[in-house]
Parts: structure tokens; sequence; C-alpha cells
């Protein structure tokens, strides 16, 4: 028998998902998937001896990885690592929030498609704070795979270095969303792959900026492709940069 809801029935289900105690049990359960991946698959990091020096270090850095392979970065820097991730207002982003506050992770609320928006601004003082900060150039609205300028001057402000970073799994599903989210399946063999620093100029000289974008861009792809290849998948592909993109709804958080 098929079960078909109307329209207030769908109402009643958004009004429980939008609740504080569904928002809860939800961030519950990825966490706890995402642990249960992590343990279950046996995990090779690739290229991250830089980065995992700073870690111990305490010294700060910009980890870049596009939006479909948020899932299983939680795990990618050190348990000790003071980490703030830029998390949009869009819908998904209360349940993120709390998804990575079960790994020790704290957020920043906002989006750095402007230069001088409030969360670029947090994002620097926990960078001078010698805090790390992770960033999903690609996010929260797309185009998939194609990186906007707040990287580029988060970085250039900052004086820090980018890391692209990317994870894959042998086992797994890319979901039909508009970021192809990689969803990764327990007892897998999982990789991440760290990719070089990358230093932006603090000045924007002969179109420093756009070639700093372009790198950075490059670089989370590069790493991507390469993650996948180690595990035979086949890799996603970048939208077109002229494609246009619904915004989503601000949510007011509760």
């Amino acid at each position: 028998m098929r079960l078909r809801l109307g329209f207030d029935e769908l109402s009643v289900v958004k009004k429980i998902l939008k609740s504080n105690g569904a928002k809860a049990f939800i961030s519950f359960v990825a966490a706890g998937y995402i642990w249960l991946v992590y343990l279950t698959s046996r995990w090779q990091v690739i290229n991250g001896e830089e980065p995992h020096r700073l870690m111990t270090d305490n010294k700060p850095f910009i980890a870049a990885f596009w939006h479909g392979r948020l899932l299983m970065m939680p795990f990618s820097v050190q348990k000790t690592t003071k980490v703030h991730t830029m998390i949009s207002h869009h819908g998904d982003g209360e349940i993120i929030s709390r998804t990575i506050k079960h790994w020790g992770q704290d957020s920043i609320r906002g989006s750095a498609s402007k230069g001088g928006s409030s969360a670029i601004k947090q994002m620097l003082k926990a960078l001078k704070s010698g805090e790390a900060v992770v960033i999903t150039p690609d996010g929260p609205r797309g185009p998939r795979m194609r990186a906007h300028e707040g990287v580029v001057r988060l970085a250039a402000m900052s004086g820090v270095p980018v890391f692209p970073i990317s994870f894959s799994a042998t086992r797994g599903k890319i979901l039909n969303s508009w970021d192809r989210f990689f969803v990764a399946a327990p007892f897998s063999r999982g990789v991440v792959v760290w990719g070089d620093a990358i230093h932006v100029p603090r000045r924007d000289e002969n179109g420093a900026y756009e070639k700093s974008l372009s790198e950075i861009e490059n670089g989370v792809t590069a790493v991507t492709h390469r993650a996948d290849e180690l595990c035979g998948r086949e890799t996603v592909q970048a939208e077109s940069r002229d494609k246009p993109v619904k915004p989503h709804k601000k949510q007011t958080e509760i």
C-alpha cells in the first residue's frame, strides 16, 4: 500500500523536521554514521605531512574541499586541533553545524561570498588565534566544484596557506543533489588526499587573485579526482560556472 500525504500532513512533517528536537536527533544519527564509516573502514592519508605538522605546531591554515565531499572531513584533522568550519544559513546548515559539534569542531555561520561579511571577520579572528578553518569554496549554492572568491580574500587577508583536500571510498553512493554529495559506506577502503599549500598574495596585483582562485579550484578538483581514482570510482564533473543557481532560503536558527 502506497502512503500519500496531503498538503496539511506535509506541512506538519516539515514543521517537525524544523524543530529543535528533530535537528538534534538527525545530527546525532549523522555523527554516529560518520563514526561507523570511519571505524569500520581502512583509511590512507596521502600528502598530509605539511598540514599535519601545522596542526601539531598549532599553526593556522585553511582547508578547502568541495561541498559534495563534506561527510568524512571531520576526521581529516587531528582531534587536538581547534577547527572552525564555515557553514551557511541555508536549510541544512544547522544540522551540519550540530553534527560536527559531536566531533568537537566549531562552526561559523555565514557565507564567504563577500569579503567583508561577518563570517569572514570571524574566520580571520580564528586564524589570528592560531586555529584552523575549513571552507567549501563552492557552497552553499554552487555551481558545483567552482570556487567563489571568498576563499581567496580570506587567504589574502590572513596570510595563511590554503590546502586543497578531499576524500573518497571504495563503497558508497553519490546522491542526485546539486553538489553530488558522496555518502561513503561502512567497511570500505578510503583515502584522504591533501594538495600542496597554495599561498595567496596580500595584494591583487596583475590579476593575482584571479590566478589564485583558479589555482585553488584546480587544486581541490585535482585531489578529488585523485582520491576517486585511488578508490576505483568514476569522478564527479564540475558544473558550468555560468549555470544559474537557486538561492537557499535563509533559516531562522532555533
